[in-house]
């Protein structure tokens, strides 16, 4: 799947701390984020057979409440068939490989050809920690929703998404916060009160 370009909408100080790609022994940056679309929405599959060629995966869930005929909670992916897998360029080579016929890998136009896309550590950092805040009416888009109007550029200063920057949108007449990886996804965050938000001044 090809990707052009890629911006972050959103950040969050609170983790930016360690957003620095990890590092190998000769301190060369190596590991990144990369994004799959599974075909079939075989999501659990993918991750099994990359768990065991020691890849480390990250996939959204949603967690459901069960029936009372069922126990505790069941996992449904967030968003349909879309996964991502932390690797060196070399090794995302290979998963783009590996993979061939079962799901595809997000890329983007080199000098080589079309080669897989990385992801920033922070732009993940911040996706992961939106997708995992526990926050009720959180909506995601397989795409950047670009069929919202970008309202200001904004800081988040209290709250759940306390630190978070990105750009305002309205949804169904709601101010929410769109936290992007762009031409992948993007998750837009419950009802942001205004009180909490800080308008970003231009540079």
């Amino acid at each position: 799947m090809q990707r052009d370009f890629r911006t972050a909408w959103g950040g969050i100080d609170c983790i930016l701390a360690n957003q620095n790609p990890k590092m190998n022994n000769n301190g060369s940056a190596t590991l990144r984020w990369y994004a799959l679309k599974v075909y079939f929405n075989k999501v659990s599959d993918m991750e099994e057979m990359l768990g065991e060629e020691n890849v480390e995966c990250y996939v959204p869930y949603l967690d459901q409440v069960c029936t009372k005929e069922e126990e505790g909670k069941k996992r449904q992916v967030a968003i349909p068939s879309l996964m991502f897998f932390h690797s060196s360029p070399l090794e995302a080579r290979r998963v783009q490989q590996m993979v061939r016929g079962k799901a595809m890998v997000y890329t983007h136009q080199t000098l080589e050809g079309w080669i897989p896309a990385p992801i920033s550590e922070r732009e993940m950092n911040v996706f992961r920690l939106v997708v995992s805040s526990g926050a009720d009416g959180l909506e995601y888009f397989d795409n950047d929703p670009r069929v919202f109007k970008r309202g200001e550029r904004v800081r988040v200063t209290g709250g759940l998404f306390a630190g978070a920057e990105g750009h305002i949108v309205r949804i169904k007449g709601d101010r929410r916060l769109i936290v992007s990886l762009t031409g992948i996804c993007a998750v837009a965050t419950s009802y942001i009160p205004q009180c909490f938000l800080e308008k970003i001044e231009s540079e």
